[in-house]
């Protein structure tokens, strides 16, 4: 059920956002050289690589200095990408990953694999299950570019602080699946409400 339910939202939501997608893109186009969408490796289902697809809000080459994003006002984020970003635009061509499989709308947001090689073999349950565009961190961690930009050492206030609290929250998900796609709509609604709110 809840696969069909992934793959129809994920259609029906293309189709209707059609047109934004196609502003978007042709933003991103005219204001910086470059490709239209940036593809990253991340870790999914049974631990195994996949192309994760975004919108491009970085200057090219921009991940070579760094995997994580230090704020919205990153040197290396383009004027169009800041905005993309902040309301979390740059996340819907993941809807091409949920048609393709590699997704569901929600679930463990899929880290690189820098970060889960630190995960304890009990972390790994989250591999159990498809990574998802938004889940319970997504919501929790709404402002974590700029949490990071007022950190000392970003990398280490990700790992130590960050990272333990997603895996939590990621693991609380997976022991209440069960409840199925009322969970996810609940999820889906939240995500919503913190982006329009802001809360």
């Amino acid at each position: 059920m809840k696969a069909i339910f992934d793959f129809g939202s994920a259609l029906l939501g293309i189709c209707i956002l059609s047109p934004l997608l196609l502003i978007i893109a042709f933003l991103i186009k005219v204001t910086s050289k470059g490709p239209i969408f940036f593809k990253q490796t991340r870790v999914g289902l049974h631990e195994k690589d996949f192309k994760i697809l975004k919108f491009r809000t970085m200057y090219m080459g921009s991940d070579k200095k760094g995997l994580l994003t230090v704020g919205n006002r990153d040197s290396r984020v383009t004027s169009v990408g800041v905005y993309l970003r902040k309301l979390k635009l740059d996340e819907l061509p993941q809807l091409f990953n949920v048609l393709l499989g590699d997704m569901s709308l929600v679930g463990p947001r899929p880290e690189v694999r820098k970060y889960t090689e630190l995960y304890s073999q009990d972390d790994k349950i989250i591999f159990s299950v498809k990574p998802g565009i938004t889940d319970y961190a997504s919501i929790h961690f709404r402002n974590e570019n700029e949490m990071l930009k007022a950190a000392k050492n970003p990398e280490q206030t990700y790992v130590n602080e960050i990272l333990p609290i997603k895996i939590k929250l990621n693991k609380k998900y997976i022991h209440q699946n069960k409840k199925g796609i009322l969970l996810d709509l609940r999820i889906i609604f939240k995500t919503f409400w913190v982006i329009i709110t802001k809360k």
